[in-house]
């Protein structure tokens, strides 16, 4: 089994996310399973945007694995956050628990939470 917590967008930033995901691939054993937390974007973002905001797309993820070789086996919305509205000057990192804004409204983004984040889990055949 490997867990991937909040890193898509940093292998996206160091250009590397096909190759993790490819090394990932090759010490799973048949049927291991990948499981992936993400801040979840918007359908439409670009690959800079995903790189300043944190923020990627799931279906993007979810290509990012299928290239890679995984298959979708399930997913969750345990970690959905419907207050966040994905547009902050600081992206994720302005909401908690890094409030990159400081005390500039802090309350409001205190009150939004922490980011929508997807909840995946794949299979190596």
């Amino acid at each position: 089994m490997a867990l991937v917590f909040r890193n898509v967008h940093s292998w996206l930033r160091a250009g590397s996310a096909d190759a993790s995901l490819a090394d990932i691939f090759r010490v799973l054993k048949s049927g291991g399973t990948l499981g992936v937390v993400q801040h979840r974007g918007t359908d439409g973002m670009g690959l800079d945007q995903m790189k300043r905001t944190a923020y990627v797309p799931e279906a993007k993820v979810i290509a990012l694995a299928e290239a890679a070789g995984f298959v979708l086996d399930g997913r969750s919305d345990i970690n959905a956050n419907p207050k966040d509205t994905k547009d902050y000057p600081g992206g994720v990192w302005t909401l908690p628990p890094s409030f990159r804004e400081g005390d500039n409204d802090r309350e409001k983004y205190a009150a939004i939470g922490e980011s929508d984040r997807m909840t995946l889990r794949f299979k190596k055949p």
